[in-house]
């Protein structure tokens, strides 16, 4: 028998406080629990809000996080327990408990990597059709579909805000909002044009076709500085269809339009029960577009920003996936999976690892760069 991996070693525990800076993320925690006990706290719901989806952000990397350093001093003592009896079976459980506790501390760890200073909020997510007429709308909607599936693992809510059908099939677009923790740091990595390559249904000859579809992702702001006079927006109420169908359809005028006139920005909701609820949700999703388009100026980003959009068409996508000689690989990552049905089931976690982790990498040379840049 192949003696433990730690018999003649004793473990190390995980630099999980330094890793994640518990203490100060310890003391922001407390911060938030202090203000959420004090007087008048519900007084501004916009900001209690906020206040809560920071503690729940804070919470859900400070609970994984001490739940394994817990782990770790757990196995530590089974460990020195199996060293002083010489008992081999005691530290090849803790050899086994060891492996299972390296694979936790690979996901909790990459929630480390979930630095940006929007990652841990809320987000509009959005998919829309591009070239490739309706194979491009079915697209759209196998990407829904992905989409959803990986949510529901994730255990994240999901409000649909806004949705256009095909014309004969599929989904021209469709917006949604996303809530749970770190839900715009994981998803902004999906954001970008997806190309499919397949045999298409709606081809009679059964040719190769090719389709794009495009994912935007914004962070939710609860809270914002930017004002909108009532002169630089043009709000339009239209109607929305309900009922069964056919005969059945009713025309209902409650979906609002906002554009904000100086920027041109849209932002629209029509799946509220009310008006007044869809011009509170697209103003919300204004809000959060301005937002963001003000702290890309102040970042300097705007360049990136539309460098990574692009037209919804080819030599723009960050994803190919082919079925015919299936494959899926993410462009930017070289992460390629041969397996094109199971990501599409929703078994996306290896692509947004990938892209987290060379974001990270990014960042970290960012630093270094501008010193070099800065020396004389």
């Amino acid at each position: 028998m192949e003696p433990p991996r730690w018999k003649n070693s004793r473990p190390a525990s995980p630099r999980c406080g330094t890793l994640f800076d518990l203490p100060t993320k310890k003391k922001l925690l407390k911060e938030k629990e202090d203000l959420m006990s004090a007087p008048g706290f519900w007084d501004s719901g916009k900001a209690a809000q906020s206040t809560i989806a920071d503690l729940k952000s804070l919470k859900a990397i400070i609970d994984p996080v001490e739940a394994v350093t817990r782990r770790a001093d757990d196995i530590a003592v089974l460990y020195e327990l199996g060293k002083s009896e010489n008992d081999d079976a005691t530290l090849a459980e803790a050899d086994q408990e060891r492996v299972a506790l390296a694979e936790e501390l690979d996901r909790v760890s990459l929630m480390a990597l979930l630095s940006g200073p929007n990652d841990g909020r809320d987000c509009y997510f959005s998919i829309q059709a591009g070239a490739g007429g309706t194979e491009a709308c079915d697209w759209s909607s196998m990407l829904f579909r992905m989409y959803l599936r990986y949510f529901e693992r994730k255990g994240y809510k999901v409000e649909e805000l806004d949705r256009k059908d095909g014309e004969e099939a599929g989904i021209q677009s469709v917006n949604l909002l996303i809530k749970g923790p770190y839900a715009y740091g994981y998803m902004s990595t999906e954001q970008g044009v997806h190309r499919l390559v397949r045999i298409s249904p709606f081809n009679a000859q059964g040719k190769r076709q090719t389709s794009f579809a495009a994912v935007d992702v914004l962070p939710v702001f609860p809270e914002s500085n930017i004002e909108l006079p009532e002169k630089d927006l043009e709000i339009t109420a239209f109607c929305r269809s309900s009922g069964a169908g056919g005969q059945n359809v009713n025309k209902v005028a409650s979906a609002v339009r906002i554009k904000h006139i100086p920027t041109g920005i849209v932002a629209e909701c029509v799946n509220e029960r009310s008006q007044a609820q869809n011009k509170q949700q697209a103003m919300a999703m204004l809000v959060s577009k301005l937002e963001a388009l003000e702290e890309a100026k102040r970042e300097g980003e705007m360049a990136k920003i539309n460098a990574a959009k692009g037209d919804i068409a080819w030599g723009n996508q960050i994803r190919n996936y082919v079925l015919d000689d299936p494959r899926v690989k993410d462009l930017r990552t070289g992460i390629e999976s041969g397996n094109p049905q199971k990501v599409l089931d929703g078994a996306i976690d290896e692509y947004i690892e990938a892209m987290l982790r060379l974001r990270a990498e990014k960042r970290a040379k960012e630093p270094v760069r501008a010193a070099s840049e800065k020396k004389p």
